[in-house]
């Protein structure tokens, strides 16, 4: 984590990237603007000469990308994490716009690690991928040619989270009097819950619809503490030990 400037605790990943070039493109399109942490969740093809090319004199932000094989393995100290959608869907979390997302990342961003993640180039991010993250962004677009070059939307906000840094007056950040729960303490509690219902029958694994994504859409919505997730499963474990009595 840094606590120097915003920008640094701002991770871009970017999920099942097919075009080299696209990665090469994005960490020009970072380094312009002051970004410069990339992780790279199961690309196609890294590392790859296109993408030198195409990155130009930001070589060293792919130099220094981290290169994982899950989106929860790059998401896993973030508190806070943003899908870029380009369409809206059943059951997706609250959308913002790309400057209401980057005044919100960066708020984030002073004292812990954010995320904004994009997804592939042919269909995006997938509702699973989307159903980790707490909130989403859209960029409004010609509605008679609304494809985005993958590149060009980092560019938007990239360029979007500079003007949010430059409106604001950048103060030695304060530890906060509460720290939010990054996305492994609530993973593992979203993994306790439904464990929970399925041994109480609440929840049948066979038919579980969309009881988790609701309860992870609500949950999202209400940016959880460590305190608050230590009690919810303090709760659950509770729970559990007088059902076993």
């Amino acid at each position: 984590m840094n606590r120097c400037c915003p920008l640094a605790n701002v991770h871009i990943v970017l999920s099942h990237t097919t075009h080299p070039g696209n990665i090469g493109a994005t960490a020009r399109a970072m380094k312009t603007m002051g970004l410069s942490t990339l992780c790279l969740v199961n690309p196609k093809s890294f590392p790859n000469n296109e993408a030198n090319v195409r990155a130009s004199n930001a070589r060293d932000i792919l130099e220094q990308a981290s290169v994982v094989s899950s989106l929860e393995e790059a998401l896993h100290d973030t508190v806070l994490s943003i899908a870029m959608t380009a369409r809206t869907r059943d059951l997706s979390n609250r959308i913002l716009d790309a400057r209401q997302a980057a005044k919100v990342l960066l708020e984030h961003a002073s004292n812990a690690p954010v995320a904004l993640i994009f997804g592939r180039e042919s269909s995006g991010l997938t509702t699973a991928e989307i159903s980790k993250c707490q909130l989403t962004v859209h960029i409004p677009t010609n509605p008679d040619y609304s494809s985005l070059n993958l590149a060009a939307a980092v560019q938007i906000m990239a360029y979007e989270l500079r003007m949010a840094l430059t409106e604001t007056t950048l103060i030695a950040p304060q530890q906060p009097a509460y720290q939010l729960a990054n996305f492994y303490e609530v993973e593992l509690f979203y993994h306790h819950l439904e464990q929970a219902m399925i041994d109480s029958g609440f929840l049948d694994p066979r038919q579980p619809k969309r009881l988790m994504q609701r309860l992870r859409r609500m949950f999202a919505r209400t940016q959880l503490e460590k305190e608050e997730v230590n009690i919810l499963r303090g709760i659950l474990s509770a729970l559990e030990k007088h059902r076993s009595t």
